[in-house]
């Protein structure tokens, strides 16, 4: 049902609707690239927010001859790839044939019809042709229909919906800001460069001690060789490498679970909250997951799958402290120089187990592991903060772009 005062148009309608065009090659030839002219390509769109800002990169004069210059305050449309993805452009650009320039006309405001289209993407990519790459062409995009109110509540559409766009781009630069601030704090105090104080107000002192990790060490649990082909629907979830995040956070995955039958011939490969964990096999290009420590915090227990190691320790090393510490430079050069190189690389019981660490005393772990722990907790609150505004956005759109909500446009009673 279309609400009182909107129209069904199409997207033509609104905005003249053009493919980019580019037909220099090779790629990055000089004779095209490298000059002052934004070149915006699909990946740039992917990582832009409303706003395109940057561009990885630029064309000459020559290049624009073979291309077209698109003004700012253009909506790019990918067509290929991630099908749908849109910004609008904050300056002049040029853009191959993957993507498509969409320009508002005097009856659409031009950040309400990018809200619209942002939730045109399924749609999209449902009438994409499958071919070698999949796509959508010109004849898909153009008679595309749009649930159209009047001008001036788009506008005042599109002023609320920025509204929140705002603060989620605030609170994404507080995760980064207090992230990077994280990895600043954390290479000061693992290292012993920034001393805290105790609980008598002074600063401790004296020189840290460089031990194996096996020193400290009661016991290490490698995991078990469950059966893909045994897993059951329900029973004692399976912890493996997926649940160890690169940070150190703890990922139940509850989406994402296997489960294996209770078996008392298993109980020491049983993992209950608060045991340390560690990544022994990474398969991920960079190797950042071998070596890292997880601490579980979920209030249930898990079967510990292979290639998942399971650390008890002595109460001279405090298992927060550690954690930290596999994330920290020198440890995770460790890990990645003692793996074994190609596609999956492999961190045996007896690397970690003879891999060195820097300690101070127990009073000072637990301090600096107070203060670290304390900063994660700090980012997970904006984390959650964030998401819960990315849901309130999505909500508002469900509402507002379809009319279900009306908006009241300024001079209204």
């Amino acid at each position: 049902m279309v609400p009182n005062g909107w129209e069904v148009k199409i997207l033509e309608d609104l905005a003249s609707v053009e493919r980019g065009k580019f037909s220099a090659r090779p790629r990055n030839d000089p004779k095209y690239y490298g000059g002052e002219i934004p070149f915006v390509q699909t990946g740039d769109i992917a990582g832009a927010k409303t706003y395109l800002k940057s561009y990885s990169q630029t064309l000459n004069e020559e290049g624009l001859k073979v291309s077209r210059l698109f003004p700012k305050n253009t909506i790019l449309i990918t067509i290929a790839a991630n099908i749908g993805d849109v910004a609008i452009t904050s300056f002049d650009v040029a853009c191959p044939d993957s993507l498509v320039a969409i320009q508002p006309k005097e009856n659409a405001d031009v950040v309400w019809l990018y809200f619209y289209l942002e939730t045109c993407q399924k749609e999209l990519d449902g009438q994409a042709t499958q071919n070698a790459q999949k796509n959508i062409n010109l004849q898909v995009l153009r008679p595309l229909k749009i649930l159209t109110p009047p001008l001036p509540e788009q506008q005042k559409i599109a002023k609320i919906l920025s509204t929140w766009d705002k603060a989620i781009s605030t609170t994404e630069r507080l995760i980064d800001n207090s992230t990077q601030q994280k990895k600043a704090l954390m290479q000061q105090l693992l290292t012993g460069k920034k001393r805290l104080l105790d609980e008598s107000g002074k600063r401790f002192e004296g020189e840290w001690e460089q031990v194996s990790l096996e020193h400290h060490m009661e016991s290490f649990t490698n995991g078990y060789a469950f059966s893909a082909s045994q897993y059951k629907l329900e029973g004692i979830p399976i912890i493996t490498m997926g649940n160890i995040g690169l940070d150190g956070k703890f990922n139940e995955r509850t989406h994402k679970q296997n489960f294996w039958q209770s078996d008392s011939s298993l109980d020491k490969f049983l993992v209950n909250k608060d045991d340390l964990l560690i990544a022994m096999t990474d398969v991920t290009p960079d190797k950042n997951l071998i070596g890292r420590m997880t601490i579980v915090t979920a209030e249930k227990s898990f079967y510990l799958n292979q290639r998942v190691g399971l650390i008890r320790l002595k109460p001279s090393l405090d298992r927060h402290f550690l954690r930290c510490l596999s994330n920290s430079t020198d440890w995770r050069k460790y890990s990645v120089a003692v793996s074994a190189s190609g596609v999956q690389a492999n961190m045996s019981t007896k690397d970690i187990k003879k891999g060195k660490i820097k300690l101070p005393t127990i009073f000072e772990q637990r301090k600096i592991a107070t203060v670290l722990t304390n900063a994660d907790k700090e980012i997970e609150l904006l984390e959650q903060q964030l998401a819960d505004l990315q849901q309130e956005k999505k909500a508002l759109m469900q509402v507002l772009l379809t009319g279900k909500k009306r908006v009241v446009v300024d001079g209204e009673s």
